[in-house]
């Protein structure tokens, strides 16, 4: 087995029959491993269990114990025995997910937190807030926990960090722990060790002789699930779609703009016209087989990184045993810019003084450290490859290369089909990601090329996309006589063909369905028009009431989707403030949603004869009565 230790095949048997029954208590855990920190985390896409995992290593240099840990692991209630822990802490770090919302794992504890009356003094806490400023609710779940656990009685060891994911996270949340470790310093009476933090958290075993039919080959889950699927699908166990329509959808121009249609006939997955598919990409081939070339190694060993700390709930850190391959291509981000925390931990590698130094030098927090990585990581957009290929020097063991790097998350769109029409397929609008950067190196979105890729052959063979569904809030009125008013430039269009197909099921029924308009925007009407034939039938079958279509590009001026909005006010302005319309908005947070809000305070202040401070009320007042939806992304 090229394993380091075996069990007792009597034993053997009795672990395979009743796996060890989870600690559900961080309280008796901590106790029985010496431990005073912990340190929670509301994460949906890894980035705040990474930032987890770093103040745990940072916790060593300080003398004090830490582990990582998934509030929906552990019985939260339990929160104000940590007073039992001498000089002990909780620190979180949340994540805002959607529109304000707790990140999935974390639901529950902030349930927990809106519901009890716990006391909580004498309970050390701080949190780290991940968020974006370009949504609505900018890091409510952080600014929540942080406001609640003082409330119940909490000491707060240090102020609330909060953390921008559109300007720079990773800078914003070193510079929040830069000042923290002081102020627990201070707090705790404690002081550095000068031990280094860039130590090992798994160890490498590598399996000699191990049956292959024992190696994961790019699940999520249960070994094997790929071979024989079983329902309920979700992200531990997506379903394998096939491929069924793959389709171009511009008629020209520079970019490729795609419909695809994924067959879900067998696999009892349920979804709602508004609802999100999750899709597992895999990397692109030829960028894995480099980077083995690069360091040397037979992609192919089979190896599992076992986790040094053995009370962890996380034994490795992605299913094991697999390949170096299988890792690189489906478990690990390899595409990304690589963070701070894993160019300083592989700079002990470089043999070129001058590289360890750069290397050492970005991951710090100096103005120079912080302008290098700028321009030499973000602006110039290196992945890991690219550094690689830059740095000569830099030979880093492929195992703590693989420990280091970030998970590969799942890709998320917004379904394009409605399932009382399409019942048996869910429909992806996308457009596919490809451009040189600064070094002169093709960057291609993982996901989008992966799935253009999928190409429908005439011989049968299906290709498959491992994916699940994701409930959303983005649905149409219940009533469907209410009006819908619908904004979606570019992909943004996606949820709206379901929205539309769906209203056109509706009228079929004999409902009365109210006025459907829509806003759609591209660059050239002969060009990007996405979905022209089947939205002016639409039109013609009287289902859309009305189709406004910006052409941003095909006069001298620039026309947006709200250029439009602006000129049919008077019409949108009744439809809201009498008729009860609901509005949709789908696309770029960054500008396009802005633009969008904008252009409604200013109908609500030229037709309505609202004050500014009045319509930003107004337009607040329908967000939460749900008449005012977003489904953005930056």
């Amino acid at each position: 087995m090229g394993c380091m230790f075996s069990l007792p095949q009597d034993r053997l048997a009795a672990a395979e029959r009743s796996p060890p029954i989870p600690e559900t208590s961080f309280i008796e855990k901590m106790k029985k491993t010496n431990r005073n920190v912990v340190v929670f985390y509301g994460s949906q896409t890894g980035t705040a269990e990474e930032f987890a995992n770093r103040l745990v290593k940072d916790a060593h240099r300080y003398g004090m114990k830490g582990m990582a840990a998934d509030p929906e692991e552990y019985d939260m209630s339990e929160l104000s025995r940590l007073k039992e822990i001498p000089n002990s802490m909780a620190v979180f770090c949340m994540a805002t997910y959607g529109e304000g919302d707790p990140t999935d794992n974390a639901q529950e504890f902030y349930d927990w937190m809106q519901g009890t009356d716990d006391d909580l003094e004498g309970v050390n806490f701080a949190v780290f807030g991940l968020g974006n400023k370009t949504y609505e609710h900018f890091n409510a779940t952080g600014k929540y926990t942080d406001k609640r656990l003082a409330e119940l009685g909490g000491k707060r060891v240090f102020d609330l960090g909060l953390g921008d994911d559109d300007s720079n996270l990773e800078e914003d949340f070193i510079s929040w722990k830069e000042q923290f470790w002081p102020a627990v310093c201070e707090f705790f009476g404690v002081e550095a060790t000068g031990e280094d933090s860039s130590i090992r958290q798994f160890e490498l075993v590598v399996h000699n002789d191990i049956n292959m039919n024992q190696v994961y080959t790019g699940e999520m889950g249960r070994l094997k699930s790929f071979q024989t699927q079983k329902p309920p699908f979700d992200s531990k166990n997506p379903f394998l779609a096939p491929v069924s329509v793959n389709r171009k959808l511009n008629k020209g121009g520079n970019r490729h703009l795609m419909h695809i249609e994924l067959d879900i006939m067998d696999s009892k997955i349920r979804y709602d016209a508004g609802d999100h598919v999750a899709v597992y990409p895999i990397n692109d081939a030829v960028v894995v087989n480099r980077i083995g070339e690069r360091l040397g190694v037979d992609l192919d060993t089979a190896i599992s990184l076992r986790n040094l700390d053995e009370e962890s709930n996380k034994k490795h850190p992605f299913p094991c045993p697999t390949t170096y391959r299988t890792a690189l291509s489906h478990y690990l981000d390899i595409n990304n810019k690589p963070r701070k925390n894993v160019l300083y931990d592989l700079a002990q590698y470089a043999s070129d003084p001058q590289e360890q130094e750069n290397m050492r030098k970005m991951a710090s927090a100096s103005p120079e450290g912080k302008a290098l990585y700028q321009s030499w990581v973000l602006d110039s957009e290196r992945n890991i490859l690219a550094i690689l290929e830059d740095l000569p020097s830099l030979n880093p063991p492929i195992d703590h290369l693989c420990e280091l790097l970030p998970r590969l998350q799942a890709r998320y769109y917004s379904i394009a089909s409605s399932s009382k029409v399409h019942p048996n397929s869910i429909h992806i609008c996308a457009v596919v990601i490809e451009y040189t950067t600064e070094t002169g190196r093709v960057y291609k979105g993982v996901a989008t090329n992966w799935l253009k890729n999928k190409e429908v052959t005439e011989n049968g063979h299906k290709h498959t996309v491992p994916m699940y569904v994701r409930r959303s809030q983005f649905r149409l009125p219940f009533k469907p006589s209410n009006p819908v008013i619908m904004i979606g430039p570019g992909t943004g269009i996606a949820p709206f063909m379901g929205f539309i197909q769906e209203r056109a099921w509706q009228k079929e029924q004999g409902k009365d369905v109210g006025e459907t308009i829509l806003y759609f925007g591209c660059r050239h009407k002969n060009e990007d028009f996405l979905y022209q034939q089947e939205l002016e039938e639409f039109e013609r079958a009287g289902v859309l009431t009305q189709l406004n279509v910006a052409f941003s590009r095909d006069q001298e001026h620039k026309i947006y989707v709200q250029h439009l909005l602006k000129k049919n006010k008077e019409q949108l302005w009744k439809l809201i403030h009498s008729n009860n319309a609901h509005i949709y908005v789908c696309g770029d947070a960054r500008n396009m949603a802005r633009d969008v809000h904008t252009a409604f305070y200013e109908i609500a202040e030229e037709v309505g004869g609202l004050t500014h401070t009045q319509a930003v009320d107004y337009f607040k007042k329908l967000m939460t009565k749900g008449r005012y939806s977003q489904d953005v992304w930056s």
